[in-house]
């Protein structure tokens, strides 16, 4: 299941720098380039859903709400908690598809995560520094 990769992440990172215009925007896009297969919709209404969330600021029972990007090991058990569905053995493909669009959008916070202490300790010379330097060097799974 193909998703526009660099559309995909520069779309999570406007919608994580509450930049609604240019998700919007983003998203037309991200959709004029897709089928629209059962995968590829669950994983377009995720993102969807992330916009909404997080333009409307959500109510307290709301993933977005509650999630503190920076919280490694919370971030990390969404993860797992996300992949589980991906990779369970009894999902429909449109459930695959939505939590394969969380789990790509968690991921991106962790790399995040990882970047910020890369710059405040950096390890090697080429250590990444930035989020965009991500979208160079990774891959979103399909």
């Amino acid at each position: 299941m193909s998703f526009p990769q660099a559309l995909t992440v520069r779309y999570f990172q406007l919608v994580n720098n509450r930049r609604f215009t240019e998700a919007q925007r983003e998203l037309q896009r991200i959709k004029g380039k897709i089928e629209m297969n059962d995968w590829n919709k669950g994983y377009y209404r995720a993102l969807q859903g992330m916009l909404l969330a997080r333009k409307h600021n959500g109510n307290q029972y709301t993933l977005l709400h509650n999630l503190d990007k920076e919280d490694r090991e919370t971030l990390a058990y969404h993860r797992e908690e996300f992949l589980k569905y991906v990779r369970g053995r009894f999902a429909k493909d449109f459930d695959r598809g939505y939590f394969s669009a969380w789990n790509d959008y968690i991921r991106l916070l962790l790399k995040s995560c990882e970047e910020t202490d890369s710059e405040i300790h950096p390890q090697e010379p080429g250590a990444q520094t930035s989020i965009t330097k991500y979208t160079e060097t990774s891959q979103l799974p399909a």
